[in-house]
């Protein structure tokens, strides 16, 4: 054989090992959940209507009290189907270790009575859906919400409402998600009176890690977030509505015309924490919960609904509950 043809010439080797990396990279594309256009769904239901939100549930092994209370989870998850809800916002951390098959198993046994009952979930990725393996956590949770079609953040249009619901893993307000976001915002269809912001990570918290020992500060993106939804807010007819979670307990702050709410008490251990001047909530209690937000036309009330568990016994109370509506100068005039 001649020298000629037993080498690959150089230029050769490089055209080879470029179309073997496309390869790579276009197979991890095709496998990563990331890259996908996020989706828009559609709810079929007439105001007044009433749904759930909530989050930090943390589904895990109902012997295992470390990392939840799983008699309060379970009340919970109860006490929500009872609600009779068009749907449940989850604001994240539904499970406890998102690449265990296990947890999800828990989280598809406990929450049967909402399959039953044909109650629609729409999640927010927290951190704990990303736990140990994100490329196995993020296809247990897709696995269980198809409706998402790989769609880390998307919208949810229901009556006179429109839900983005964000993942607070990445930028809210700058790459592509941050663009996503900018998009609806400045293009809110006809009819929308309230536009509720869901997502893991709260703008706004009481909460501080140095006080008790427990919980988490607000981080900049959230800030950030923030800043743009109060900026935005006196030019957009319908009002923003924000529900996060990721600090077990519950917490109500205003701002610049935004409401925002920590809903963190679906049955990750609860804690206390030291309120700020500014929490509306005023309260030295742990706070497992749900919140009930019932929606009409150019108004809406949401109610904290509170669970305690004593001697077996389920103690419900409403400790606090509000009503926002539209301002006056946006409803328009009876003809």
């Amino acid at each position: 054989m001649s020298r000629n043809h037993s080498k690959i010439r150089p230029r050769t080797l490089a055209a080879l090992l470029v179309f073997f990396l496309l390869l790579a990279f276009v197979g991890c594309v095709k496998k990563s959940p990331a890259q996908v256009t996020p989706t828009d769904i559609s709810v079929q239901v007439a105001a007044p209507f009433r749904f759930v939100a909530y989050g930090d549930a943390r589904f895990h092994d109902p012997t295992d009290f470390q990392a939840a209370n799983p008699p309060v989870r379970a009340a919970l998850v109860r006490g929500v189907a009872a609600a009779h809800p068009a749907f449940i916002c989850f604001t994240g951390d539904i499970i406890y270790r998102g690449s265990d098959t296990d947890d999800w198993k828990v989280f598809d046994r406990e929450t049967t009575i909402w399959r039953d009952d044909k109650i629609p979930v729409f999640p927010a990725l927290g951190n704990h859906e990303f736990y140990k393996d994100e490329k196995t956590a993020l296809p247990n949770y897709f696995q269980r919400f198809p409706d998402l079609k790989n769609s880390r953040y998307y919208s949810v249009r229901a009556a006179n409402t429109l839900i983005l619901v964000l993942d607070s893993s990445l930028d809210e307000v700058s790459g592509p998600q941050g663009e996503w976001l900018k998009g609806k915002l400045d293009h809110v269809p006809a009819g929308v009176d309230f536009i509720f912001l869901m997502m893991h990570h709260p703008p706004y918290t009481s909460s501080d890690p140095g006080m008790f020992g427990e919980g988490h500060s607000a981080r900049m993106p959230e800030k950030e977030l923030a800043k743009l939804l109060e900026d935005q807010q006196p030019r957009t007819h319908a009002r923003f509505v924000v529900f996060s979670g990721h600090v077990h307990n519950y917490e109500r702050h205003e701002h610049g015309g935004v409401t925002y709410f920590v809903t963190g008490g679906a049955g990750a251990h609860a804690y206390p924490i030291q309120r700020a001047p500014t929490d509306l909530y005023q309260s030295k209690e742990i706070n497992y919960h749900y919140l009930l937000v019932e929606v009409d036309h150019q108004q809406l009330s949401v109610t904290m609904n509170r669970l305690q568990l004593i001697n077996g016994k389920e103690i419900w109370t409403q400790p606090d509950s509000i009503k926002i509506a539209l301002p006056a100068e946006a409803i328009p005039a009876a003809h």
